[in-house]
């Protein structure tokens, strides 16, 4: 269905969420992280959410959705919208807070922002999922393989922009949780 790769990048989102969960109870816990943890987790939220994931939805599933009647400016299109502008604004601060931890230590703004990123994307994930989606499958029965072959072009296209493949941030989601848990001890 026209949803499957959507679903599959959410489980892959949801794999650095716990990461990030466990990231912030350490950094709250006094425990430092260090880089090779922290930008991991910005080139995943920049490069596989936003870049490969959004532009999936935005240039292929809102479209089709559109053209089976539901409009772009209101509703569901208007909302998962203005949740993905949400999305980045939150993660270039969170970006930019996790440079300043990396160069000075505080923590405050680092967790504070990791927190609000992983609040929003939860529900925003939450939303798409028993929301959106289940409007898409019904509503583009009959386009599925042409907005399947569309999402995954573009996942292919965007990943190839950023030098990086679904493969790599696969290994990057398990990586990031091996290394949060060992962290822990």
């Amino acid at each position: 269905m026209s949803t499957a790769s959507l679903r599959r990048d959410h489980d892959l989102i949801e794999k650095v969420i716990k990461a990030m969960e466990s990231t912030i109870q350490l950094l709250s816990d006094g425990k430092q992280i260090p880089e090779s943890i922290l930008l991991p987790v910005i080139d995943f939220s920049k490069n596989f959410t936003d870049v490969c994931h959004h532009s999936k939805e935005e240039n292929s599933l809102f479209p089709a959705l559109e053209q089976a009647g539901m409009p772009r400016n209101m509703g569901p299109i208007a909302m998962m919208l203005i949740d993905h502008e949400r999305s980045r604004e939150i993660g270039k601060e969170m970006e930019n807070s996790a440079k300043d931890y990396i160069s000075s230590g505080n923590s405050t703004k680092l967790i504070s922002d990791m927190q609000q990123y992983v609040e929003h994307i939860t529900e925003h994930l939450w939303k798409e999922n028993n929301r959106l989606f289940m409007m898409a499958e019904a509503r583009l029965q009959y386009v599925a393989k042409k907005v399947d072959k569309e999402l995954n072009d573009i996942e292919e296209l965007k990943l190839k922009e950023t030098g990086k493949t679904r493969e790599h941030y696969e290994q990057l989601a398990e990586t990031l949780i091996r290394d949060v848990s060992q962290s822990r001890n």
